[in-house]
């Protein structure tokens, strides 16, 4: 008999990142992080809840946004 235990791949479970936490990821201001999600080259915001203006952006997206913006030296 064998588990799966032992080759599934275990990853942390995405959260919502707010702003202050947000900006030290991504490094950019605000207002750049506004302007480029207007433009779709940002991760967009989610709602925290309804009617509501909370708003946050899940860490695994800003992680792959960050990925894609280091560059190759």
């Amino acid at each position: 008999m064998t588990t799966s235990a032992n080759t599934s791949k275990t990853t942390a479970p995405d959260r919502i990142v707010r702003e202050a936490e947000r900006k030290t990821i991504t490094a950019i201001s605000r207002t750049t992080a506004w302007s480029l999600e207007r433009k779709g080259l940002f991760p967009k915001r989610r709602q925290l809840y309804p009617q509501s203006t909370s708003v946050g952006w899940l860490l695994s997206e800003l992680n792959e946004w960050v990925a894609s913006r280091q560059s190759i030296n």
